[in-house]
C-alpha cells in the first residue's frame, strides 16, 4: 500500500505547483533526497530517479552556464516516469526547459520559499516518519516517568486495569488494546493509538472510558518511544522467575530489540506499583546504577572473605 504521494508533500509543506500537475499522485518510495549536481554536469549513470530531486542555488547557477541544447537534454533526462517530484528552493525562477520536460513526462515541478538545506531536512524527517516500517501489537502503552512501557499479556490478565491505576498515580496513557508501532530509526520504536480508540480505555464490567475527559489532558499523550516491555502472565508454580534481576530478556519488535520483563500475576500483587518501580529501575540502569549487580558483587566479596578466613 502506498503511504506517501507527491500531493501529500505539496499539502504538508505548502509547495507551489509549477507544472506536471498530472503526476501529483505519484508514489514516493524512499526518504532519501537527491541534489542532482553531478547530473547537471551531464553524468546520469547512477541517477537516482526514484528520489525527490531538490534544486538549490548551486545547481541552478551552474545550469545557467550551459548552452541551450545542454539545458534541454539535462532536463529531459531528469524527468523520468518514476521521478516523484522536482523541487526548486528559495522561490527561484524555474527554468523553462524544466517546465517543458516536466509537462511531457508529467513530473510535478514544485517551488518552495525554504532554503535548500532546511527544506531537505524537513522533507527527510517527514518521509522517514511516514515511510517507517510499522506493525501493531495487542497491549497497553503508558508513559511512566518518561519511560515508554508497553504492557503485554493475554486477554483478561489485567493490562487495562493496571494502566488505569497508573493513570491515577499521575502517569500518562498512550494507547490501550491496540498499539500501532513504527520504527523511525535503527533502534527507535514509537507507539501510538489508532485514531478510533485514542484516549479510550476498556475496563471489563465497566465498559469504555475516556481518560482525557475523566483525568484531564495531562493524563494522555499522542505517542511515545517504547523503551521497556512488561509481559504479564498468570503465576506458574513450576516456572522459575528471576529474583535478582541479573538476567535481561529481550523482545524483537520489527528490527529492534527491546528490554523485556516478565511479571507473574496473582492476587495480592500490586502490579501498578511494581511496573512503576520497574520503569524507575530501568532508568537507573541506563544511568549506570544496577542494584542487582552491586548486590552480586558484595555477595562475591563476602564469600571470598569467608574462604580466606577458613584458610
Amino acid at each position: 500500500m502506498v503511504k506517501v504521494r507527491t500531493k501529500d508533500i505539496i499539502e504538508k509543506f505548502k509547495l507551489e505547483l509549477i507544472s506536471g500537475e498530472e503526476g501529483i499522485d505519484r508514489p514516493i518510495s524512499t526518504s532519501d533526497i537527491s541534489r542532482p549536481g553531478i547530473e547537471m554536469a551531464g553524468y546520469f549513470t547512477y541517477y537516482p530517479a526514484e528520489r525527490i530531486q531538490l534544486l538549490g542555488k548551486t545547481e541552478l547557477s551552474f545550469f545557467k552556464q550551459l548552452d541551450d541544447e545542454q539545458k534541454k537534454v539535462r532536463m529531459e533526462k531528469m524527468c523520468t516516469d518514476i521521478t516523484p517530484a522536482i523541487i526548486v528552493s528559495r522561490e527561484m525562477d524555474v527554468p523553462k526547459e524544466l517546465i517543458e520536460a516536466s509537462e511531457r513526462e508529467s513530473v510535478p515541478v514544485l517551488r518552495s520559499s525554504f532554503k535548500t538545506t532546511r527544506l531537505s531536512s524537513h522533507l527527510t524527517n517527514f518521509l522517514e516518519s511516514r515511510l517507517a516500517p510499522t506493525t501493531a501489537l495487542h497491549g497497553v502503552l503508558v508513559d511512566i516517568y518518561g519511560i515508554g512501557v508497553l504492557i503485554m499479556g493475554k486477554s483478561g490478565v489485567g493490562k487495562s486495569e493496571t494502566a488505569l491505576e497508573l493513570v491515577k498515580r499521575g502517569h500518562r496513557l498512550v494507547a490501550d488494546d491496540c498499539v500501532e508501532i513504527r520504527q523511525e530509526d535503527q533502534d527507535t520504536l514509537v507507539g501510538n493509538a489508532p485514531g478510533l480508540i485514542e484516549h479510550l480505555l476498556e475496563i471489563r464490567g465497566l465498559g469504555i472510558i475516556n481518560v482525557m475527559t475523566l483525568f484531564g489532558a495531562g493524563a494522555v499523550r499522542s505517542y511515545k518511544r517504547i523503551s521497556l516491555v512488561i509481559q504479564l502472565e498468570t503465576w506458574d508454580q513450576q516456572k522459575h522467575y528471576d529474583r535478582l534481576g541479573l538476567e535481561e530478556d529481550k523482545m524483537k519488535i520489527i528490527d529492534t530489540d527491546v528490554t523485556k520483563i516478565t511479571l507473574p500475576v496473582r492476587p495480592g500483587r500490586n502490579l501498578a506499583v511494581i511496573i512503576e518501580v520497574a520503569a524507575m529501575n530501568f532508568r537507573l540502569k541506563r544511568m549506570g546504577i544496577n542494584a542487582a549487580e552491586q548486590f552480586s558483587a558484595r555477595l562475591t566479596d563476602v564469600i571470598e572473605e569467608g574462604d580466606r578466613e577458613d584458610l
